[in-house]
């Protein structure tokens, strides 16, 4: 391969490994404080990719407000879902299956009624970023380069809130033990509530991102979901290094994979990576071993 191949392969992996992060952090986060995987992940992505085609489309409101827009309508519709559906299956003394059996449940639910709402079709989005940049060789288009972009602040965001704000006290308070958090004054349903919002927010921030690139429909979050999975178990379970550098470097290797077989092996080599991980270091790179 030519330098500027290599470069190309490098480029492109870390701009799905952004989005890959993106989505698995969030991932993260509701496993390390609340200790359940959200199933219906998937669909919140969805639902950022269909607010983002009606701001743009519909509202024609400026493309960073429509952004927002999908934020805070998958933030809102994330702390219902934990108010009305999770919290009282969370305070049961068995809630792992049900947890699982509610966002299976609400994930099906979410893409049949978007596929009764909106259709089965492709809905283009025009690029929030516009614009093609070549460097030393390298393609670098406007919209990838917001997706790392984004991703970078996001990351930075979401780590100062977690290290340096009462809120992230809060956070790593419940996660390491909910009792004792509570003994010190911690409200862990509101932690629960907007620890449940932020992450589903993280979800829709990839999905406005990437729905320009590709497109929006009902369907469009399962791909992304299991790739997060994936990432999710290589980077280790509840930390939010491990989904950052899981991200990148699954994306990485995807890409260089990709470029040196064919893009039909993408995913085998995705699943490859997990199989991997699970038999060599099951708790991920930066998990602990549980005693």
């Amino acid at each position: 391969m030519h330098g500027f191949n290599i470069a190309q392969l490098l480029v492109d992996g870390i701009v799905a490994g952004s989005m890959y992060a993106l989505m698995a952090s969030g991932i993260s986060l509701i496993w390390g404080t609340m200790r359940m995987l959200n199933f219906a992940h998937g669909e919140f992505y969805m639902i950022g990719g269909y607010t983002l085609f009606f701001a743009l489309v519909a509202l024609k409101v400026h493309p960073v407000i429509a952004v927002g827009l999908g934020l805070l309508a998958t933030f809102m519709l994330g702390v219902v879902v934990e108010r009305l559906i999770m919290r009282w299956l969370l305070l049961r003394a068995e809630w792992e299956m049900p947890t699982l059996v509610a966002t299976l449940g609400l994930s099906v639910f979410m893409q049949n009624f978007a596929l009764r709402t909106f259709g089965a079709g492709d809905l283009g989005l025009p690029y929030v970023v516009p614009g093609v940049f070549r460097i030393a060789g390298v393609v670098l288009p406007g919209q990838r380069i917001a997706i790392v972009l984004v991703a970078i602040v996001a990351f930075a965001v979401v780590w100062s809130i977690l290290r340096y704000t009462k809120f992230g006290v809060a956070i790593r308070a419940t996660s390491q033990d909910r009792d004792t958090a509570v003994l010190m004054g911690i409200d862990f349903p509101k932690v629960y509530m907007l620890t449940f919002g932020i992450s589903v927010a993280l979800a829709a921030l990839a999905a406005t991102m990437l729905a320009p690139i590709y497109s929006v429909n009902p369907w469009m979050g399962q791909r992304p979901m299991l790739k997060a999975f994936i990432v999710v178990v290589f980077g280790g379970l509840g930390s939010l290094e491990g989904a950052i550098l899981g991200g990148v470097v699954l994306g990485i290797i995807e890409s260089v994979g990709v470029a040196v077989v064919s893009s039909e092996w993408q995913d085998v080599i995705a699943f490859a990576i997990l199989i991997l991980v699970l038999w060599v270091r099951p708790q991920g790179l930066f998990g602990a071993k549980e005693s």
